[in-house]
């Protein structure tokens, strides 16, 4: 599970908590609407990973006005379209509130609470999910904030070492980053972000050699990335630069040191000490 994920589930438990609903779902925006992912209280899986589309059902019209919405018999409401009956039905739920986390005027999550019998969730009840949704909306948007510091600090260290070895006056400055990165390592809980910060870590200390064969710089920030497994699009949008000329410089440089594929001409690179 990831923290996002994880996130959502604590707000799914704070809001049967606080309102005392039998049932309570939702899920992250997704590319497409919102994936349903995460459930307490449910007895069939007919809810599980259903992809919520926007406008449609009672998420979708949530997702449309970004504002909470209910029902109080979701099979017969007239206000909404009924693309998802099946599973809503199956679950046998009746009543329902949904509620989104919203940050900057988007949602970044929704919120479901609901009961099996028809009977209108009244304000009190939707305000309180709205309260839990909205401190959702917080912790989604710093998890995110720390993902994107995260991410730039990553691409900086990848490109800045596969480019050059820090001259002596430099060697102070990393010397304190890699302390402070290893430092906060140990307080991390969350296992994959502590490998990450200790693999930007390491390559913030490590060198580079030198080869026959000249990369410019954007080759060896292009084949930096891909070298971690980032794909054209990840590494185009890391760099700031668009998907053709990512495969512009990976063909440039496989020009160079005689190799065809992505994964030939990073080994070359790393062979040739090019690369770390």
């Amino acid at each position: 599970m990831t923290s996002e994920h994880a996130a959502v589930r604590g707000a799914l438990l704070r809001l049967r908590r606080s309102t005392g609903l039998p049932v309570a779902f939702g899920g992250l925006l997704v590319p497409g609407g919102l994936r349903l992912t995460e459930f307490t209280g449910t007895t069939t899986a007919g809810l599980q990973n259903l992809l919520v589309t926007d406008g449609n059902g009672l998420g979708g019209r949530v997702l449309a006005t970004s504002r909470p919405s209910s029902v109080a018999d979701y099979a017969a409401d007239t206000r909404i379209t009924h693309d998802y009956d099946r599973p809503v039905v199956g679950e046998g739920l009746r009543a329902i509130a949904a509620v989104p986390a919203v940050v900057g005027g988007k949602a970044l999550a929704v919120l479901y609470g609901g009961i099996r019998e028809p009977f209108a969730l009244g304000p009190r009840v939707v305000d309180a999910m709205a309260a839990v949704a909205a401190e959702a909306a917080v912790e989604l948007a710093v998890q995110r904030e720390v993902e994107r510091r995260l991410e730039t600090l990553e691409t900086a260290a990848l490109t800045r070492a596969a480019r050059e070895r820090p001259s002596a006056p430099e060697w102070d400055d990393v010397r304190e980053a890699d302390a402070e990165l290893r430092a906060i390592s140990r307080e991390v809980d969350d296992p994959e972000l502590r490998r990450r910060l200790l693999d930007v870590s390491r390559r913030l200390t490590v060198g580079r050699a030198r080869s026959g064969v000249t990369l410019s710089g954007r080759e060896v920030d292009v084949l930096a990335l891909v070298a971690v497994g980032c794909t054209n699009a990840e590494a185009a949008r890391r760099l700031g630069l668009g998907a053709e000329t990512v495969k512009s410089y990976l063909r440039s440089a496989g020009r160079k040191l005689g190799t065809h594929t992505r994964t030939a001409t990073v080994a070359a690179a790393r062979r040739g000490g090019l690369l770390l």
